[in-house]
């Protein structure tokens, strides 16, 4: 997908800590309670205890991505976009999901109207406590960015870009039948994210917007919502977007902090970027969730991965080492959540 880049400046905030210290002398008895003849009781913060997660399965997400893969570009009015759909609702239903697909139209910005079919799978209904965890499926309908001039009218193969995030989330749904997490957990796959106009960020995210103003159930809350978009490719770097870290910076370091534990800080670098347009956006500012983007994007370079909108974001870019970070960080967060 393109993001459209906003200018960002790094705000710095100096932290001054005020240590107190307590000391108690052999001249100091412990007065005892002179009622019950019991030391007077003191307050004591207790940790939580750390939730071991499932063990992330990476060639169980490469194969999910791959099933995607074979099916070819899933772009809007496709077959291969229709056969994906069938395939979500399959593997949801399988895991003993509430699943339903959010159909509608949208206009693109070269004026045709596609049905956007959003395929959302709950999990744990009756908890209050929700977590939700989106990604885009559909391909780009056209490889603008192609090296070879003629390959720009063809779509793309959207494996990275689409299908990593999505074979990431399914293998996640399939750890949650598992083993359920404290929380409830909404997983949203959204649908025409991918075909916009370089010129108009609002072109972009149609499926996620749709969302964001028809809501699939009324009222629908979540404590926070996670995006997942290019999370595949080897030597994937994510930095802390700049969208996310306005509207959600405690989720941002919750989620970094855990891959950093883990021993993922070589892909979750603490850098922040600029503010980029994806599904997220409508998640924050219209249906008011704090969303995090979980995005491969190189700050230094101004570059996504290199095959980024492409004929050649096929299965070779993605790497299962990725996949793994990812994923096992992503279970981290969500098994350890109240």
């Amino acid at each position: 997908m393109v993001k459209m880049m906003k200018l960002s400046s790094k705000i710095f905030f100096v932290l001054a800590t005020i240590a107190v210290f307590y000391s108690c002398t052999p001249e100091q008895p412990v007065v005892e309670n002179t009622t019950t003849g019991e030391a007077p009781k003191t307050n004591t913060v207790t940790e939580k205890p750390h939730v071991v997660p499932p063990e992330f399965n990476a060639d169980s997400a490469f194969a999910y991505v791959k099933a995607q893969a074979d099916m070819g570009p899933r772009v809007p009015g496709s077959k291969a976009h229709d056969k994906a759909v069938a395939y979500y609702q399959k593997h949801f239903k399988a895991l003993g999901a509430d699943v339903k697909v959010q159909g509608g139209n949208m206009n693109t910005f070269d004026g045709k109207q596609w049905r956007v079919d959003n395929v959302i799978a709950t999990f744990n209904p009756e908890a209050k406590t929700r977590i939700l965890l989106t990604a885009h499926y559909d391909s780009r309908p056209f490889a603008d960015k192609d090296p070879v001039v003629a390959n720009r009218t063809k779509p793309c193969p959207g494996v990275n870009d689409g299908a990593s995030g999505v074979g990431v989330l399914m293998e996640v749904a399939r750890l949650i039948k598992e083993k359920a997490p404290k929380v409830g957990v909404d997983i949203i796959l959204f649908d025409l994210e991918d075909y916009g106009d370089n010129g108009d960020q609002y072109s972009w995210c149609l499926g996620s917007a749709y969302w964001a103003q028809n809501l699939h159930k009324p009222n629908y809350k979540a404590k926070y919502a996670i995006l997942l978009d290019m999370v595949g490719a080897k030597d994937a770097v994510f930095p802390r977007e700049g969208e996310s870290v306005f509207y959600a910076n405690d989720v941002v370091n919750k989620i970094w902090n855990a891959a950093d534990k883990l021993g993922y800080s070589n892909y979750f670098i603490y850098e922040e970027a600029g503010k980029m347009t994806d599904d997220h956006v409508p998640i924050n500012e219209i249906a008011m969730i704090p969303a995090v983007d979980i995005l491969h994007y190189n700050y230094l370079t101004n570059q996504f991965f290199p095959q980024h909108h492409t004929t050649n974001d096929d299965l070779s870019t993605i790497d299962k080492k990725t996949l793994k970070a990812v994923g096992q960080t992503l279970m981290e967060v969500i098994y350890n959540e109240e």
